[in-house]
């Protein structure tokens, strides 16, 4: 059993639905992503998991209990905020105890609990720090102890790395995961960025709209997205219009692409089926489109020339226009490519996604 269940969740403010119909499952032990653009739903529904707002349809099951209508502070989740949320007037040691004290645990306890969250960010000695003397690194770290102290059953994270510098960011992520992973801690991660959420989680729904729109692995959903949002939130695919040719009864699939006219075959199945002479979409990654300079014959190997070369850093992006339809590859060298040369794109059938609308 999931150790915790959203199930059907719907919340409206006025007449605006925040977030509709959702349902996820969060194993125990997992690292969990909601990751979407801003005003998605993401918040509001970990907000809805905390106890701080309430839904008004569906049900919340935590270790097989309801707890839809229970209080926030009688479920004993942590919760780490994106402005973290400290106490200005409070050092560092009374920031950290400000939950163990509200749950009237003894003084000894509170002490020898706030040294060892300290210790575990990395900040240990800083009891008496005053918040506004700490950078905004340490803040943050200052605001997971204070989560962590309490010995959540559950650790929800919201945008917390998303006021940090970039270097600090990627460096602080890693920290993090260690640290979950370490204490065999369960945890919801909301974030609209695509490389944190692929970093720290090990499974991810990707939220658009307030709604749900996939839940896999990173890799899953980095390579193979099933619906067109979710192509496009995620980024850089190559999104390709096409008609299909082939019967439904056949396992690779014939299609037409509408912009150059080129045949691309494509492995179907029930899930992916498209109809006779029906519109569709597919996506490929950048670079999982291979460039040959030789008339090579492979499955949808296309004719196109270079339009641009653009470098950044450990790869350059390479768009290319094949009589029409126009595409985007990576490269790790491109030595001896020019403006106006005329190469070969392939398309490996495997790499290829069809996706709903």
């Amino acid at each position: 059993m999931p150790l915790l269940s959203l199930k059907s969740l719907t919340k409206r403010f006025d007449k605006t639905a925040a977030v509709t119909d959702v349902s996820l499952d969060v194993e125990r032990g997992e690292f969990f992503g909601l990751l979407g653009p801003s005003g998605c739903g993401k918040t509001t529904t970990l907000r809805m998991i905390a106890g701080l707002e309430q839904p008004d349809a569906g049900s919340i099951a935590f270790d097989e209990r309801d707890i839809t209508n229970m209080p926030a502070e009688r479920r004993g989740f942590g919760m780490v905020f994106q402005n973290y949320a400290l106490f200005p007037h409070l050092n560092v040691f009374e920031n950290v105890a400000f939950g163990l004290r509200a749950r009237h645990k003894p003084t000894p306890e509170i002490r020898e609990r706030v040294r060892g969250a300290l210790e575990l960010v990395q900040l240990p000695g800083y009891e008496k720090r005053r918040v506004d003397e700490l950078s905004g690194g340490q803040q943050q770290r200052v605001a997971i102890a204070r989560a962590i102290a309490i010995e959540p059953a559950l650790l929800l994270f919201d945008e917390p790395l998303s006021n940090l510098d970039v270097t600090l960011r990627e460096e602080t992520r890693g920290e993090l995961r260690e640290l979950v992973v370490r204490l065999g801690l369960t945890a919801v991660y909301v974030t609209h960025d695509q490389e944190e959420a692929f970093a720290l989680c090990d499974r991810i729904s990707v939220m658009v709209g307030g709604r749900i729109l996939q839940t896999g692995r990173p890799r899953d959903l980095y390579e193979h997205p099933a619906q067109l949002s979710v192509g496009r939130f995620l980024g850089r695919n190559n999104l390709i219009r096409a008609v299909r040719l082939s019967s439904s009864k056949s396992e690779i699939g014939e299609f037409k692409t509408l912009d150059g006219g080129h045949t691309i075959h494509i492995p179907v199945n029930n899930e992916n089926l498209v109809p006779l002479n029906q519109p569709c979409i597919f996506a490929i990654r950048p670079e999982h489109i291979l460039i040959s300079n030789a008339d090579v014959r492979l499955e949808n190997a296309l004719p196109a020339t270079v339009r641009e070369i653009n470098f950044a850093g450990a790869t350059s992006s390479i768009k290319l226009d094949a009589d029409g339809l126009v595409l985007e590859a990576l490269a790790l060298d491109v030595d001896g490519l020019s403006l106006g040369d005329r190469r070969t794109v392939v398309l490996p059938p495997d790499r290829i996604s069809l996706l709903k609308e």
